[in-house]
């Protein structure tokens, strides 16, 4: 058996996957390969390093903070993101609440990253390096257009991996994976639609056509993934863990409150789930 586990971004939101993976690590549940996209990808480095809880802890510690995210780094010449990179993946893991860097290089699996090709408008699976202490591939994954600035990783740029590939179970299937677990951020009946700021978005990156292409196909690209893992369940073949109600909770969410009850969502989800996940498994 070779499992894989697909993480969907969402930024904040992502908040409910924190509470997912804690769950597995209680379940002794590690992948074979992992894939993730954005926070997804971001919040999914914890969980390599096998550090449960530290997701929780810097939501609850930073997320309200200044220096975390806010229109003063975007509007900042230096910077020019909205969430503050050198804080949240040079402060935060290297001081703050610190991550497990020896863990994360020794776990035996695969872990990629999606980003979005600027030039190209398509996904591409980016192994993330173990000794890359800033992070620059899962940056590059949580690029979101206008909120980030597009990021270097080898000769190309990137912006944030769900432009083109929001939930990227397929990859993980191509990579050999014969058990798959997808986590959603969103709940089960949710379609995406295009909406203005989307269309903004894709005149703002006017430069970059094959991107503003990708912005405007994402909604009907995501719905029929979507429909696709609906049927995929049906059959058996991937087993998906999705938030019953996401109580309005945004991409910038600052509300702790909400965020831990979406926490707890996931995690109390995930528990419950788990001797139906191992049979699963063991099937």
């Amino acid at each position: 058996m070779k499992l894989g586990i697909t993480m969907e971004g969402g930024a904040n939101r992502a908040i409910f996957s924190c509470g997912v993976m804690d769950a597995l690590l209680d379940g002794e549940i590690m992948p074979d390969y992992f894939i993730g996209v954005s926070a997804g990808m971001a919040y999914g480095t914890s969980y390599i390093s096998k550090q449960k809880g530290r997701n929780l802890k810097i939501a609850r510690e930073y997320v309200k903070d200044k220096r975390y995210m806010g229109m003063s780094h975007l509007l900042n010449r230096s910077e020019r993101n909205f969430f503050n990179v050198d804080f949240i993946f040079g402060e935060i893991p290297e001081k703050l609440v610190p991550f497990d860097y020896d863990t994360f290089a020794a776990f035996p699996g695969e872990v990629v990253a999606v980003a979005t090709n600027i030039h190209t408008g398509k996904a591409e699976y980016l192994p993330v390096p173990r000794d890359d202490r800033k992070f620059t591939t899962v940056v590059a994954s949580c690029a979101l257009p206008l909120l980030f600035q597009p990021v270097k990783v080898g000769h190309h740029y990137y912006v944030d991996g769900g432009v083109a590939d929001s939930i990227p179970y397929k990859k993980a299937i191509e990579a050999g994976c014969d058990k798959n677990i997808v986590v959603l951020t969103q709940t089960r009946d949710y379609r995406k639609g295009t909406d203005r700021s989307t269309k903004l978005f894709s005149k703002m990156y006017c430069r970059y056509p094959k991107v503003a292409e990708a912005m405007l196909a994402r909604a009907d690209k995501y719905n029929a993934c979507l429909d696709e893992l609906k049927e995929l369940e049906k059959e058996g073949k991937v087993f998906i863990i999705a938030p019953e109600d996401t109580y309005g909770i945004g991409r910038a969410e600052r509300n702790m409150d909400k965020l831990e009850r979406l926490y707890d969502q996931g995690y109390n989800e995930t528990r419950l789930l788990l001797p139906e996940l191992k049979e699963y498994l063991e099937a």
